[in-house]
């Protein structure tokens, strides 16, 4: 803002002084040259009134002379002094045989021995004088006893011209500088208001507590919008402090009821008979999906509340950390887990989350990985196309989550990350709550989640987050200097094979 209404101080005052300046050089340059001009025929008509004193006393030799030296002196131009038959009388400098004969061709004196003045000017384009001839007769008879012809240079009238350009030019140049300054001035104070307004947008937008905005200055426009945007944030920060502490109370509130019942279901066991048996598995399964959805809803609201900025992770290790913790749970499932982990660097995420997405992916993976398939966790390093030297575009880093289990029509994909979501069929204990979680957390991380089909038939589950170091070595399709440096960890489990309707409970994951 502030930088449009200097941009609008300025094209107004240079407006102003092109309106200005212009019609005064114009007028200055033609008011000089008539001044040079009638300075001419003022000194041409002394000199003929003087000269036809002379050749009436009879001492034109003696008194012409001098007198036609000093007025060209005095001019600094030009005079000569002819009798009625063009032959030179005095002359203010030497003329040579030649020049002599050519007086009378002269159109000027021509003209003024037949008792005619004469002036001939061409003038230049910004009004200067380029050439400058004045012719006037001797004598005011019907014929003129002789003719005097002055010229004059041009390159004085120039000068003064030129200067008085160069004198408006640096007038409006010292205008638009001092314009500046006081424009600046004025646009700052007159932005700050707006300025308070933006600063208190971008702590709302970035999450933080946004402080009352307190503006009394400035355009009544602005005071009711700050006045506005104050009670639109309290409500907002309001509904989302109500937001959170339901969220989190209600979590809370319900773990412990959940943690009964699911003791009570237990302890009633030994007391259920075989008929029974199904149903008080299906109800303690139940009871676990209750709970992992109030772990989920607790999670969700945790990150919600206590967001954080993202920082430089290496998410190679974190890959190869979690690979190996999960590796077990795989074996006992009859699931091959492999890692390629790529020499991609650093990324830019939360603390914890990369954790938490590999945690709830590889759930969900394994959840819908018949035995005998393979789970991959791979790492891709995404380099756009650089379009120019300076492009500063980032990189990306890729991670696929990659199973064989029966896949996704691709409106239930788009339905993916909506909350409490499962597809149809989807085997049973999950709570709908992991996917959009993993998205929570690449989007607060700076990247994005989705899914895709995968080649193997199963479905791709990609996140893409910012790479913490420009990638200044790396091709655009996305190799490294020394080539993608694969680690193939292939972890085939045959032990044991768990039954595929066996629930899989977030609490049998193991932790470090």
């Amino acid at each position: 803002m502030t930088r449009r209404l200097l941009f609008s101080y300025l094209t107004l005052a240079a407006l102003v002084l092109l309106c200005l300046e212009i019609p005064l050089g114009f007028v200055y340059s033609r008011g000089e040259r008539e001044r040079v001009v009638n300075a001419a025929k003022d000194e041409a008509e002394s000199v003929s009134a003087y000269a036809a004193l002379s050749l009436a006393a009879g001492r034109a030799a003696q008194d012409l002379p001098a007198r036609v030296a000093h007025c060209a002196e005095r001019i600094g131009g030009k005079v000569v002094v002819v009798d009625d038959t063009g032959a030179p009388l005095a002359t203010s400098h030497p003329l040579t045989p030649d020049a002599s004969r050519a007086l009378t061709s002269r159109p000027g004196i021509t003209a003024a021995l037949r008792g005619t003045s004469t002036v001939d000017v061409r003038t230049s384009t910004i009004g200067g004088v380029e050439y400058l001839s004045v012719a006037a007769p001797v004598g005011q008879d019907v014929r003129p006893e002789g003719a005097v012809w002055l010229t004059l240079p041009t390159r004085t009238v120039h000068e003064r011209v030129h200067h008085v350009w160069l004198l408006l030019a640096v007038g409006g140049l010292g205008v638009l500088t001092a314009v500046t300054f006081v424009g600046f001035g004025i646009a700052r104070w007159t932005g700050r208001p707006i300025r308070e307004l933006e600063r208190a947008t971008h702590e709302l937008a970035d999450g933080g507590r946004v402080q009352p905005v307190t503006v009394t200055k400035g355009p009544p426009e602005v005071r009711s919008l700050a006045a506005a945007f104050n009670r639109t944030a309290a409500r907002l920060a309001h509904l989302i402090d109500s937001q959170h502490a339901f969220a989190g109370e209600a979590s809370h509130q319900l773990k412990t009821p959940l943690a009964a019942l699911r003791l009570r279901l237990e302890n009633l066991e030994p007391n259920v008979t075989a008929r029974g048996q199904g149903s008080l598995t299906a109800a303690v399964t139940e009871t676990d999906r209750l709970s992992r959805m109030v772990e989920g809803l607790l999670a969700m609201a945790r990150l919600e509340e206590h967001a954080a900025t993202p920082g430089p992770i290496d998410i190679g290790a974190v890959c190869a950390e979690r690979h190996h913790t999960w590796a077990p749970l795989f074996d006992r499932r009859n699931v091959s887990l492999v890692l390629f982990a790529g020499s991609v660097g650093p990324v830019l995420a939360l603390p914890g989350s990369i954790e938490q997405i590999l945690d709830n992916l590889l759930s969900n993976a394994l959840r819908a990985s018949p035995p005998a398939t393979t789970v991959t966790i791979e790492l891709r390093l995404h380099v756009p196309a650089r379009r120019a030297l300076r492009d500063a575009r980032p990189c990306w880093v890729d991670l696929h989550i990659t199973d064989e289990g029966p896949g996704m029509t691709p409106d239930q994909r788009a339905r993916a990350f909506d909350r409490f979501w499962r597809a149809p069929g989807a085997p049973k204990g999950g709570t709908g709550l992991g996917l959009s979680l993993v998205q929570r957390l690449a989007h607060a991380s700076g990247g994005e989640a989705s899914v895709r089909a995968a080649a193997t038939g199963g479905l791709d589950a990609v996140v893409r987050l910012p790479s913490a170091e420009p990638m200044a070595g790396h091709a655009p399709g996305g190799a490294t200097q020394r080539g993608r440096e694969m680690l193939a960890l292939h972890v085939a489990g045959h032990v044991h094979r768990a039954p595929a309707s066996q629930p899989v409970h977030r609490e049998s994951i193991p932790r470090p």
